[in-house]
């Protein structure tokens, strides 16, 4: 079998998405009652190795993988970008084919999503993507995840997206193609996402709006979304900030959706900016349920990467 990498979402298809997302519900539930640290019952990665290739700081990514990789029987290694020969001018490539014969898969956290499809090319073990400035698939397997445990089904949900055309709306937008929702985008002129993720889920049947009123964005949602406003290593630019504010997810935004609509963050938040505090610390706010996600959702990624679903 070739070399299953995880790139985008894409990589893997809608089947296969579906797939982790009922694999990780069913793991989560056999865990109940058991020590974050043991192992699950079957170990299905048992002696095998994830290297963690971090050139951007991580909280979630970093902990998910770590403990994904140890409930599922395996292990992992950190590596610091600053530390590696990566970060002293050895090639992408020649760390690809060094690691290939060291580990069983790398993950890697970084701002060049070049470098990971240099990395995947080289590489004979699988490679997973823990962020890149492009795209970031596995937060959306965890936020699918989430909404599918919070009684929200996939197919024609109505996702609003508020504040920047970022790599998180890019995995949402490639997300709703696959899985068969729209996406209502509300951003600020000169903040749009990029086209190709939008004509790609388009094609895929999926309705993908663009609003410049986050009021008529939020009307009758079922999903309301938000990242931070400045991505991490970007430069704290008062333009951007400016033109952000009016995107605010508050309660009068949270009104105009449905009764039921849920707030998803992928964190950290910056609560003040680009959600209020009410809105952040409400019932409505699913974000923790979706940060511990983010191990469950891992551990079918992996899972999907080692040819095991």
């Amino acid at each position: 079998m070739s070399v299953r990498h995880f790139l985008d979402l894409s990589d893997a298809g809608g089947d296969a998405i579906a797939a982790m997302i009922g694999d990780a519900i069913d793991r989560k539930d056999a865990r109940k009652g058991l020590p974050k640290g043991q192992p699950d019952a079957d170990a299905p990665l048992a002696g095998r190795v994830l290297a963690m290739i971090f050139e951007k700081n991580s909280t979630r990514t970093r902990v998910s993988f770590d403990m994904a990789m140890r409930q599922l029987g395996g292990s992992a290694m950190i590596m610091e970008a600053g530390s590696m020969q990566l970060g002293r001018g050895e090639t992408v490539a020649d760390t690809a084919r060094v690691l290939s014969r060291m580990v069983d898969a790398i993950m890697i956290r970084t701002d060049d999503h070049a470098k990971i499809e240099e990395l995947a090319r080289h590489a004979t073990v699988p490679v997973i993507n823990g962020l890149t400035d492009r795209s970031h698939p596995c937060q959306i397997v965890a936020d699918l995840l989430t909404l599918v445990e919070h009684r929200k089904p996939l197919p024609g949900l109505e996702v609003a997206w508020f504040g920047d055309g970022n790599n998180v709306l890019h995995s949402i937008i490639e997300a709703a193609g696959l899985m068969k929702f729209n996406v209502r985008y509300a951003v600020p002129e000169g903040y749009e996402p990029d086209t190709e993720f939008i004509a790609a889920a388009r094609a895929a049947g999926a309705r993908i709006t663009l609003y410049r009123d986050a009021c008529e964005a939020a009307r009758d949602a079922d999903v309301l979304v938000t990242d931070t406003w400045v991505s991490m290593g970007q430069a704290e630019a008062e333009a951007k900030l400016s033109a952000m504010r009016p995107f605010q997810v508050d309660e009068a935004l949270m009104g105009r959706a449905k009764h039921d609509a849920v707030f998803l963050h992928c964190l950290p938040a910056h609560v003040g900016d680009e959600v209020s505090e009410a809105v952040f610390e409400s019932p409505a706010s699913i974000v923790w349920d979706e940060a511990e996600n983010r191990i469950h959702a891992q551990k079918s990624v992996l899972r999907w990467a080692f040819g095991q679903l």
